[in-house]
Formats: C-alpha cells, sequence, structure tokens
C-alpha cells in the first residue's frame, strides 16, 4: 500500500504557528523531504519543524535548482521525483516541508505538478505566510475596508512592479533583495516609503524590523524579506 504524501506550510520562523494539522502530519510522516538550494547547507523549513519531529524520522534532502520556471523534464525535477515516489511505493508516509504556505510562491508548487498525475494521495496542508504574521506581529493592518491589496515578487521586472504599485492601495513586496535599492526609490517615488515597514527573517532568532527603508539603502539584505506599505 501507498504512502501519503502531505506538502506542509510552516510559516515563516516560530514553531509555535505551525497549525495542528501540519503538526499531526508531521508526526504521521516517515520521511521528511527538506528542500535546500545548490548554494546553502541545510534547511530552514528543517530547522522551523524540528520541535515537532519523531527521534527516527528519515530526513531527505533534496536540491531544486533555483531558476524562474519550471521544466517537467529538468534532470533534477525527475530525479526528485523518482526518489518520492520510490519512498511512497516503500508503504513510508513522505512530508515536504515548504516555508510559508505551500500554495504561494513556494517550490512545493512544482513538486505537487509533478506527483499530480500520479497514482498516490497527496495531502496539502496551508501555513502562515511571511506578510500575515508580520503584519499582526508589528500591528500593522495588511487591508481593511475596500482596499486593493498587490502582492508583488520584488524578483518581477520594475515595470511590472511600478504598475502593480500604482494600481494598489496596499502593498506586500516580497523577496525584496539583490534590487532592495531599486524597490526603495519606486516606493518613494509613490509616496509609500515612509509607511513601509520591513521585516527580514519573520519569527527566526536574527529577525530584523527597519521602519525607515529610506535610511538603509545600500545594504544588504537578505532574501527572506517583506515590505508592509500603503497610501496615505
Amino acid at each position: 500500500m501507498s504512502g501519503i504524501f502531505y506538502g506542509i506550510g510552516v510559516g515563516p520562523g516560530d514553531p509555535e504557528l505551525l497549525t495542528v494539522k501540519a503538526i499531526h502530519a508531521i508526526e504521521a510522516a516517515d520521511v521528511l523531504i527538506a528542500p535546500k538550494t545548490e548554494k546553502k547547507d541545510g534547511s530552514v523549513a528543517l530547522n522551523i519543524a524540528k520541535p515537532y519531529l519523531k527521534q527516527d524520522i528519515e530526513i531527505v534532502y533534496q536540491v531544486f535548482p533555483m531558476v524562474k520556471g519550471f521544466a517537467e523534464d529538468d534532470t533534477a525535477w525527475q530525479a526528485n521525483k523518482a526518489e518520492i515516489l520510490g519512498l511512497l511505493k516503500q508503504g513510508k508516509n513522505v512530508a515536504f516541508l515548504t516555508l510559508g504556505d505551500p500554495m504561494f510562491y513556494s517550490t512545493y508548487i512544482y513538486v505537487y505538478r509533478l506527483l499530480e498525475k500520479e497514482d498516490v494521495q497527496v495531502v496539502t496542508i496551508p501555513g502562515i505566510p511571511a506578510f500575515a504574521a508580520i503584519g499582526s506581529q508589528v500591528g500593522y493592518p495588511i487591508v481593511e475596508g475596500d482596499d486593493v491589496l498587490s502582492i508583488i515578487p520584488a524578483t518581477a521586472p520594475m515595470e511590472k512592479i511600478e504598475k502593480a504599485l500604482a494600481a494598489a492601495d496596499n502593498v506586500v513586496l516580497m523577496k525584496v533583495y539583490k534590487n532592495s535599492d531599486d524597490v526603495t526609490e519606486l516606493l518613494e517615488k509613490h509616496n509609500l516609503a515612509k509607511q513601509a515597514v520591513l521585516v527580514s527573517r519573520a519569527g527566526l532568532p536574527d529577525e530584523r524590523i527597519i521602519d525607515d527603508i529610506s535610511a538603509h539603502k545600500g545594504e544588504k539584505l537578505n532574501y527572506l524579506s517583506t515590505i508592509l506599505t500603503r497610501k496615505d
């Protein structure tokens, strides 16, 4: 009998923000898939989930290509898929851990697409995205009344970001790091910089909160950085 594949959102960083359902799935898992990049050791998602791991849990690190888009026939993707299917066919329950929510800018989406046509049971468990946790933590309402919210990956082209800024009342900018100065200048142009708050590595021990983003131009940011802002 084939095992169950769980896609589990572990939230932004605080282990106490995992849902009860997520914890139960982690406890039911025989194997944890911990995603990592070619350039980094360890897994942030795994560290968040550590308080809930069984002593005999098997941990499998899988490297996923850090590329834009998704090519199903890519060698690395197919190798990861084959490894997961092999574990499931052994009757093992397999949990894939991902930061935030599994269906929100997550590598899990591509894993799900690889498995959804296979004869396996897939259970996806939502998690708290970073911007929602940040809004609650710093007392920053994200939307109210009839506000229009834009959620923008800062990795998008600048012209696309600018169009989204112009159309929205409130803005969430995610993955603000490499082009943070360009993003800050756009926010200044649209009168969105003064009300902005930037949080890096929310809920993690080295969390950082910046209220005046214009004063921090030129600083190197972590890729787990999010900006919340709104128009006057």
